[in-house]
C-alpha cells in the first residue's frame, strides 16, 4: 500500500492519476476531503501537525511518497522541517519499508530557504534506516499557468534571471519518475535530479506562450533590487526577500540549466517540452493571464 502525500499538489494530482490507471493500491492523505473529491481514490484526513492522523494514516502502508509545501514567509526553521520529519519517524515506527521523497535541485546544508531545509530533510531520511529515493527536480513548468510565478496584470513575465536558462520540468514527469521508484525497488539510496529536456531562457518561454495563446507575452527583466523590493511591497519579510532575489541570482548565473536523462532513464520515454506542455494544457491557457501578479 502507497501513501500518497501532498495528493493535491501540482505532483500529487499527477500521481493520483497515474496510480490509478496502474491500479496500484494507495490512498491520498489530504486535510480538506472536499477539495480532493475530484481526485476520486481512497482518501485519509490527516495533517502534516498532527502526528497522530499521520500514525493512522501510514496503518497498513509500506512505501510513502513524501511531498509538502515549499519556502514559506517564516522566521527560524522553515515549516517543512518539522512537518515531513514528522511524517519520517512515523513511517519508521509504522514499520514502512520505503520513502520517495520530493526534493529541490541544488539542495544543500546552508542553503538558503527551500535549499537549506530539504537538505536537513534529506539528511533525516538518509539516517532512519528505511529505503529512500530522493528526488531533485527543476523549476516546474507549472508556474507559469497555476499563478505561482510572477506575472504583471496584463500577463507579462516578471523576473530578475537576465538571460540564464532553466530546465523546467512538467510535473506530470516528476509523478512517472515517483510512481516508478514507488513501485518498484529502483533507485534506492539514489538522488535523481529531474529536468525538461531543454534550458529555455525566459524570453524564450515568453515567446512560447505568445506562440500558445496567439498575442504577445513579453519578459520583463528587473534588477535584482527592484524585484526583491517588489516582493517587500506585496507584504513579505524583507529577509526573505532578499533570500529570493539570491536565489534568482543564482539561476541567472545558470545553477538550473543543466539538463538531465532521468525522466527518460526512470519512464524510459522522453521528457516533456515546454511546447507539448502548453498543447496538453490548453484548458489552463484559457484563463490566461494567471491571477496572481508580482
Amino acid at each position: 500500500m502507497i501513501l500518497v502525500t501532498g495528493a493535491t499538489g501540482s505532483i500529487g494530482r499527477h500521481l493520483v492519476r497515474r496510480l490509478r490507471q496502474q491500479d496500484k493500491p494507495f490512498r491520498a492523505l489530504v486535510r480538506d476531503p472536499d477539495r480532493a473529491r475530484e481526485l476520486d481514490c481512497d482518501l485519509v484526513v490527516g495533517d502534516f501537525g498532527d502526528p497522530d492522523s499521520i500514525a493512522a494514516a501510514l496503518s497498513g502502508v509500506d512505501r510513502v511518497f513524501l511531498c509538502s509545501p515549499g519556502a514559506q514567509p517564516t522566521p527560524g526553521s522553515q515549516p517543512m522541517v518539522a512537518q515531513q520529519t514528522t511524517v519520517i519517524d512515523a513511517a519508521v515506527r509504522a514499520g514502512v519499508r520505503r520513502i520517495v521523497k520530493v526534493s529541490v535541485w541544488g539542495a544543500r546544508p546552508g542553503g538558503l530557504l527551500a535549499e537549506g531545509a530539504h537538505a536537513e530533510i534529506e539528511a533525516r531520511l538518509e539516517a532512519s534506516g528505511l529505503d529512500w529515493s530522493i528526488l531533485q527536480p527543476s523549476g516546474f513548468m507549472q508556474n507559469f499557468l497555476t499563478g505561482t510565478g510572477a506575472f504583471t496584470s496584463g500577463g507579462d513575465l516578471l523576473g530578475a534571471y537576465g538571460q540564464g536558462r532553466v530546465s523546467y520540468i512538467d510535473c506530470a514527469d516528476i509523478a512517472a519518475c515517483a510512481a516508478v521508484l514507488l513501485s518498484s525497488d529502483l533507485g534506492n539510496g539514489r538522488r535523481f535530479v529531474l529536468t525538461g529536456p531543454e534550458a529555455l531562457t525566459h524570453a524564450e518561454i515568453a515567446a512560447r506562450l505568445s506562440e500558445a495563446l496567439g498575442r504577445t507575452v513579453s519578459y520583463i527583466d528587473q534588477p535584482l533590487s527592484d524585484f526583491a523590493d517588489n516582493l517587500v511591497a506585496q507584504g513579505l519579510p524583507a529577509q526573505f526577500a532578499a533570500d529570493v532575489a539570491t536565489l534568482y541570482a543564482d539561476v541567472a548565473d545558470g545553477s538550473l540549466a543543466e539538463t538531465t536523462s532521468a525522466v527518460h532513464d526512470l519512464t524510459h520515454r522522453p521528457a516533456t517540452t515546454f511546447a507539448e506542455f502548453l498543447s496538453r494544457e490548453r484548458d489552463l491557457l484559457r484563463q490566461w493571464p494567471p491571477q496572481h501578479y508580482g
